[in-house]
């Protein structure tokens, strides 16, 4: 089974808006088996649009088009498959009683154009719309081979009636297409090339299964793949290649999942655990604690923090003695284990982590840019760690939060 994607929209060869489409249909579509050969983008022209159709039926099974199903003069998608496959459009009741729902519901008359959304090709299947109005397609030739499938061009309309209405179709009408099983373990602490470096006879060799290695902002991804029919198989097959990943590089491995994040696992484990956890920041400037507040419920385990900038308000704001400071300066472990150990004490949290260093341009206190220190307390002990790292100020930073994330975890699941 060999698919083709044309994304139909001038505003897409204009590069007004950018093509994530044929992204997430080329991903949906390898999950069911079906490869991907070509993707393409025509804009609002029949002509051209009649030209990709003919030279996509010499070499494709199944032809998916996004966009062109509105109710504007440019909006063509419709018309030119019905012309190409020798079909007449007709109404879909389904689609035509929605849009008269919508048009009470708004207490306002609709052009008469915005009915050109209901529009479905005689001998097709309609695919109704959650999210909108433009009904889509599914249709296959009478010789069962070739199939066409029509989807709206706003994300927010395509991505649900793919999933909720269009993925059942296909799996029933393909069943006999592999399909894809994935899984995706992320690591922190170790990158790419090295990665690679230790997983490299397991890339060399890889046919089923397959693994591919993702260098993220922070972390590597690795996205191990199996294509069969058998659910139960895939999942041996990838329970056996992750235990050989794992034996390797299985301590810098933090969780599973490609929307998953070092602080989403942090959080659940504080979760689990009833535990909470507090901040002193100088080099991050509330940058961890802002990592966390993005999540929602976080407030169970997170009651609040320090933003202590200067050295004042680290005197003022974590009582810590002036003389500690005169004596060892704020970029110290001196420093950074007193911020840890006073905010542990004025928040009365189980954990602290303190951030302290040089976020750059310039040098601080004989510190060159890229030098920070972490702390951790517990109510057993603190501790802390030194960091030197190369890059721009927002990037030290960035990976100074997500170190002290990751001392965070190693602490939680010890």
């Amino acid at each position: 089974m060999q698919a083709e994607i044309i994304a139909v929209g001038t505003e897409l060869l204009l590069g007004q808006i950018v093509n994530t489409n044929a992204t997430f249909l080329a991903q949906e579509l390898a999950n069911l088996g079906i490869d991907v050969y070509y993707q393409s983008v025509v804009g609002d022209n029949r002509e051209r649009l009649r030209a990709q159709l003919q030279l996509a039926d010499q070499r494709s099974d199944l032809i998916v088009l996004c966009g062109g199903l509105g109710p504007t003069e440019d909006d063509l998608t419709k018309q030119i498959v019905a012309e190409h496959v020798g079909e007449t459009l007709i109404q879909d009741p389904l689609g035509y009683q929605k849009l008269l729902d919508y048009e009470k519901a708004q207490n306002q008359k609709l052009t008469q154009n915005n009915f050109l959304q209901t529009l479905i090709l005689t001998n097709s299947q309609a695919l109704q719309n959650p999210t909108g109005l433009a009904v889509g397609i599914f249709y296959t030739t009478k010789d069962s081979q070739k199939s066409y499938l029509l989807l709206p061009g706003p994300p927010k309309e395509l991505k649900p009636m793919f999933r909720q209405v269009a993925r059942p179709i296909l799996k029933q009408q393909f069943p006999e297409a592999n399909q894809l099983y994935s899984r995706v373990l992320r690591f922190y602490g170790i990158g790419e090339s090295r990665l690679v470096t230790d997983l490299a006879d397991l890339i060399a060799t890889q046919e089923n299964p397959t693994l591919a290695p993702y260098a993220k902002e922070n972390e590597v991804t690795l996205r191990l793949t199996v294509k069969t029919t058998d659910e139960s198989l895939a999942k041996t097959l990838l329970d056996e290649l992750e235990q050989k990943i794992q034996l390797r590089v299985g301590q810098y491995f933090y969780g599973y999942g490609e929307e998953n994040t070092l602080v989403k696992v942090v959080v659940e484990l504080l979760k689990e655990k009833g535990q909470r956890v507090t901040a002193a920041e100088s080099l991050t400037a509330g940058a961890f604690q802002r990592s966390l507040g993005e999540l929602p419920g976080v407030s169970s385990v997170f009651p609040g923090g320090f933003v202590t900038y200067s050295a004042q308000t680290k005197i003022d704001f974590l009582q810590i003695d002036p003389s500690l400071i005169a004596e060892h300066g704020t970029v110290s472990q001196a420093c950074v284990e007193a911020m840890a150990s006073q905010s542990l004490k004025l928040a009365k949290t189980d954990y602290a982590l303190a951030f302290t260093g040089v976020a750059g341009p310039d040098e601080l206190e004989g510190q060159a840019v890229g030098s920070f220190w972490i702390g951790l307390a517990t109510k057993e002990e603190v501790t802390s760690q030194f960091y030197r790292v190369a890059g721009q100020r927002e990037k030290i930073q960035s990976r100074a939060v997500m170190a002290g994330l990751d001392l965070l975890r190693k602490e939680l699941i010890k």
